[in-house]
C-alpha cells in the first residue's frame, strides 16, 4: 500500500490526541501542593491560565513550523530541519529512551493506584495494560483512531461533569476561596514561580499532534486546529476545575493533600461518588497511556528513516510503526520493574524543555529570509514559496518570546535546584551523541 493511499485522520482525531496527552493526573493533584504557600484564589486561577497560554504559545508555533515541514517525527523533524541533523536527532533520542516510556509507566501505576480495588501483582498487571494498549495500536489506524477518540470523549465528559457538577452546586459553609493575601504579593512570591513549574509540567502533550503530522489528511489545516483547539479545551477545563475544588473544599482539606479531586467529589457528592470517581479517574488515564503509546513511536520510526542503525524500526507497510511500539512497551514495562524512572522524569523534563524551546526559537529561524532561501540537503529541502503560504503563527513575535521566557526561567531553576537529575540528563545526550556519530558511520560505509 502506498503513502498517499494510507489511511489518514482529521482534525477531531488530532485534537483528541491533543487532550488525551495533556490531561493527566497533574491537573487532580497539584492543587493541594500550591495551596501550601498560595492562597489567594486569583493568583491560583492566574497560576493555571499562565500555563495555559504558555502551551498555547507552543502551540501556535508548533502549527507555523509544522505545517512548513509537514514531517512526522515533532521536534526530531523540526530541528533536523531548522537548525542541524545532530539536534534533531538528541531530541529523538531523548522522546525514543524516556520521552515516552516513562510517563507511560508512571500513568499506568497511577492507573493502579486509583482503582479503587486493589489489584494483586500491581507491576505485572500494569505491563499487561500497556501490551493491550500498545497490541490496539499495531492493528490499523483507523483501530488507533477510534479508540482514542472514544477513551478521549469519556475522559472529557467526566471532567466536564464535574465542572458542570461543581459550579451548579452551592458552596460548601467552608471552602478555600480567599482574596485575603494581597494579589501581587502572591503573584511576584518564589511559591508562585515554583508552582508554574509543575502547572507547566501538568500542560505537557500540548504537542502531541506534531507527531503525526503525516498521518493527517491535511495537515496545513488539520494540524494548527489540533494543536491550537486541543489545548485551549483543556487550559478552559483545567482553570475551571480548580476553581471547582477551591468552592467545595475547606482550605485545610485541600493543602497538602495529594488526592484532591477524590476528596472534593466527596464533599461535592458523598462518600459513595468518591468512590466511584476514583475508579473513573483510573480508567480516565487509559486515554493518556493510550495517546504517548500511539505518539511515542512516530519518533522513533522517523529516526528509523533516516539513520540505519535504526533501520529496524522503520513503519511496516501500512504506515504503522509496529516494532517501534513494541520496542517503547519493552521500554515501559522495564520502567514499570525497576520503579527507577521519577528521576528520569525529573531529568526528562529538563531535556523536554530545551528541545521545545529550541523548537519554537526555530520560528525566528523559519521566517527569517536567509534560512529560507538556503538549502537543506538533509532530511528534505524547505520550499520558501510554500513556507510563506503555510500557517502563520498569530502575535509574531510576543507569543514566541512569552514561551522563550517562561521555558528559559524553568530549565534554569531546575539546572540550580536538581543539579544530579540535570547531570543524568547530560549523560543521557552522550549515550545519544555516540549512537548519532556510529549511525552517520554505518551510513557512509553503506
Amino acid at each position: 500500500m502506498s503513502k498517499n493511499n494510507m489511511k489518514k485522520i482529521g482534525a477531531v482525531t488530532g485534537i483528541s490526541l491533543v487532550v488525551a496527552n495533556m490531561i493527566g493526573t497533574g491537573v487532580f493533584t497539584s492543587l493541594g501542593y500550591q495551596l501550601g504557600d498560595l492562597s489567594n484564589t486569583a493568583v491560583i486561577l492566574a497560576l493555571w491560565i499562565t500555563g495555559g497560554l504558555m502551551a498555547l504559545a507552543g502551540a501556535f508555533s508548533y502549527a507555523e513550523i509544522g505545517t512548513a515541514i509537514k514531517k512526522s517525527g515533532g521536534e526530531y523533524a523540526f530541528l533536523s530541519e531548522i537548525f542541524h541533523p545532530v539536534i534533531g536527532y538528541l531530541s529523538g533520542w531523548i522522546s525514543l529512551t524516556v520521552g515516552f516510556a516513562a510517563p507511560i509507566a508512571l500513568s499506568s501505576i497511577a492507573f493502579i493506584e486509583y482503582f479503587p480495588i486493589p489489584i494483586p501483582h500491581a507491576r505485572i498487571f500494569g505491563i499487561f495494560l500497556v501490551l493491550g494498549i500498545t497490541f490496539i495500536h499495531t492493528l490499523n489506524l483507523n483501530v488507533s483512531s477510534k479508540f482514542q477518540n472514544i477513551t478521549t470523549l469519556l475522559k472529557v465528559l467526566l471532567i466536564a461533569a464535574i465542572v458542570v457538577a461543581g459550579l451548579l452546586l452551592p458552596a460548601g459553609t467552608e471552602n478555600a476561596i480567599s482574596f485575603e493575601t494581597p494579589f501581587f504579593q502572591e503573584f511576584k512570591s518564589t511559591a508562585f514561580a515554583v508552582s508554574l513549574i509543575y502547572v507547566t509540567y501538568s500542560y505537557s502533550g500540548w504537542n502531541a499532534a506534531a507527531y503525526i503530522t503525516e498521518e493527517f489528511r491535511n495537515p496545513v489545516k488539520d494540524l494548527p486546529k489540533a494543536l491550537i483547539t486541543g489545548t485551549l479545551v483543556v487550559t478552559i477545563l483545567y482553570t475551571l476545575l480548580q476553581f471547582v475544588f477551591l468552592k467545595h473544599v475547606p482550605f485545610d482539606g485541600l493543602a497538602g493533600k495529594l488526592n484532591v479531586g477524590t476528596i472534593a467529589i466527596e464533599h461535592m457528592l458523598g462518600n459513595r461518588f468518591a468512590i466511584i470517581f476514583s475508579g473513573a479517574i483510573s480508567l480516565l488515564l487509559v486515554s493518556g497511556i493510550s495517546a504517548m503509546v500511539w505518539v511515542g513511536p512516530r519518533v522513533t520510526s522517523s529516526i528509523a528513516a533516516d539513520y540505519p542503525l535504526w533501520r529496524f524500526f522503520r513503519n511496516n507497510k501500512k504506515g504503522i510503526p509496529v516494532k517501534a511500539l513494541w520496542f517503547q512497551a519493552i521500554l515501559s514495562s522495564v520502567l514499570l520493574l525497576s520503579g527507577t524512572f521519577e528521576q528520569i522524569l525529573i531529568y526528562c523534563g529538563i531535556l523536554l524543555n530545551i528541545s521545545a524551546l529550541l523548537t519554537v526559537t526555530g520560528v525566528f529561524k523559519l521566517r527569517s529570509r536567509k534560512t529560507t532561501e538556503k538549502t537543506y540537503s538533509y532530511p528534505s529541502e524547505i520550499n520558501p514559496e510554500k513556507v510563506t503560504k503555510d500557517y502563520k503563527s498569530p502575535l509574531y513575535p510576543y507569543l514566541q518570546l512569552f514561551f522563550i521566557l517562561i521555558c528559559v526561567w524553568i530549565i534554569g531553576f531546575t539546572f540550580v535546584n536538581s543539579p544530579k537529575e540535570t547531570f543524568i540528563g547530560a549523560l543521557n545526550l552522550l549515550a545519544g551523541l555516540i549512537t548519532y556519530l556510529i549511525s552517520k558511520r554505518i551510513k557512509k560505509k553503506s
